[in-house]
């Protein structure tokens, strides 16, 4: 079926793009030969390109299509509110209609008292805004350089300067940027299947635990001021720190009097079968959340940075200051209507419950890739999962970056209808939370075709393995 524009072909839009565009994270090489995949719509979990090819979109878009596509309530909802209000200003004394119930539901929602919330254009947003109200909030308590934050390697915080800065992911660093450093700290990414040789897990949990108070013993508490952490590390490779990892990060904080910060961008809003993980899933209140993604299941662009009472009283005493910080679109009318609809239809249609349950049968029929030669780990949790790809599975050795694996099992994959992630040396899935078990035999049947495709593939290259 064509639905291009009148008298624009999907070739057209190619060239369009190719000749335009400059993509977020574009590879330039590639993009020069190859462009860009054109998606022409979507529904539930699948999206069509302007050929007219289906794929299950096993990404869930960019770990953020919850609901699935093309609900025509989440359309109705945001034609209705944009004919009503399409905007307002919501700065210093504005409000409007649908910011203000969605500000009062997130408050429900949060845990805690976690409820205040501050509206950005999404995750990147959010994150700066928390990390600038670290300083804030010291400030009015009379510790003006207490404004240093500590996150881990391997860590994604956004792709603002700032956010960028605090984030560490492998391969996000080059040469041509630059990024701030200063008062800015870096622990050591909480990966148990990279832990040291000699170590159980426990034991790696009790270094990474000693690292951070070792850290704060030489650069002073009274110079660090918030500590920030996806509860699973997401974009790095979807790690699950060790048991009791982050709750004692969490007690370190309080003891020196630092803001704990749960990036929740990913794992808010059911990914992990929970509104919110950091509480529910790993028994830490964070002083923080910062959510964006399945906020809205990305129907619309929205953040929020929901913060405690306690950073709200302190910031607010003596009704003298202002907080200079905020967004043209800051509490959007009609992208916080389709986050109330969003959040409504997931009440509704149970799918925190069915994410788990459909999580748990995920988790399950991914396991066995684990044994193909050329996967050294599989992990993850209920609806974010990826395969690590090796060339030893006894030393967890990596493929030289030529081989470029992960790249080819996702085109592989895509070529059989299935979108996969490659990042780096891993596959990663994020899809939406309406997935079925059929739908998931399909994942990883299909996956495994095609790391058996690409396995060959490299043996005949020359390339070791095991």
């Amino acid at each position: 079926m064509n639905i291009a524009a009148p008298n624009t072909l999907p070739n057209d839009l190619w060239q369009m793009d190719h000749d335009h565009a400059l993509h977020p994270w574009t590879n330039f090489g590639p993009f020069e030969k190859q462009g860009s995949l054109v998606i022409a719509r979507g529904e539930g979990c699948y999206l069509w390109d302007q050929g007219g090819q289906r794929y299950l979109d096993a990404v869930g878009g960019m770990w953020c299509t919850n609901i699935g596509l093309g609900r025509k309530e989440m359309a109705q909802a945001i034609a209705d509110q944009a004919e009503t209000l399409a905007f307002a200003n919501y700065f210093v004394d504005m409000t409007n209609g649908p910011a203000a119930r969605l500000a009062a539901k997130l408050a429900e929602l949060a845990p805690g008292d976690l409820n205040r919330v501050f509206f950005t254009t999404g995750g990147s947003t959010a994150v700066d805004t928390a990390v600038r109200m670290v300083s804030y909030y010291h400030h009015a308590r009379g510790n003006p350089e207490k404004t240093g934050i500590v996150a881990r390697e391997n860590s994604y915080h956004g792709s603002t300067y700032l956010t960028q800065s605090v984030g560490k992911r492998n391969g996000d660093r080059v040469e041509e940027f630059r990024y701030k450093e200063d008062g800015i700290w870096h622990l050591t990414c909480p990966n148990p299947y990279r832990r040291p040789a000699h170590m159980t897990e426990a034991q790696f949990c009790d270094d990474l635990v000693a690292e951070f108070e070792a850290l704060i013993a030489r650069v002073g508490a009274d110079r660090i001021g918030g500590f920030i952490a996806e509860p699973i590390q997401a974009s790095g490779g979807i790690i699950i720190p060790p048991e009791g990892y982050l709750r004692r990060m969490w007690q370190v904080c309080q003891r020196h009097d630092i803001l704990f910060i749960a990036d929740e961008v990913v794992t808010a809003f059911g990914r992990i079968g929970h509104w919110f993980a950091s509480l529910s899933e790993f028994g830490v209140q964070p002083d923080i959340i910062t959510s964006a993604k399945g906020l809205t299941s990305g129907y619309l662009p929205l953040g929020a940075m929901i913060f405690s009472d306690r950073i709200w009283d302190v910031m607010a005493e003596g009704g003298q200051r202002w907080f200079t910080s905020g967004l043209t679109y800051s509490g959007h009318p009609v992208s916080c209507a389709a986050a109330l609809k969003n959040i409504e239809i997931i009440e509704r249609e149970g799918l925190l419950a069915h994410a788990a349950s459909v999580g748990s049968y995920f988790e399950d029929r991914m396991a066995p890739l684990a044994d193909l030669p050329l996967v050294g780990n599989v992990r993850g949790k209920k609806l974010m999962l990826c395969v690590e790809s090796v060339a030893d599975k006894h030393t967890k050795a990596l493929l030289p970056d030529e081989a470029n694996e992960s790249k080819r099992i996702s085109d592989v994959a895509e070529g059989m209808g299935l979108l996969v992630r490659p990042i780096g040396h891993l596959n990663v899935m994020s899809p939406p939370l309406i997935l079925t078990e059929p739908q998931v035999d399909f994942i990883a049947e299909t996956l495994e075709k095609a790391i058996r495709r690409v396995t060959d593939d490299l043996v005949r290259e020359g390339f070791r393995l095991g």
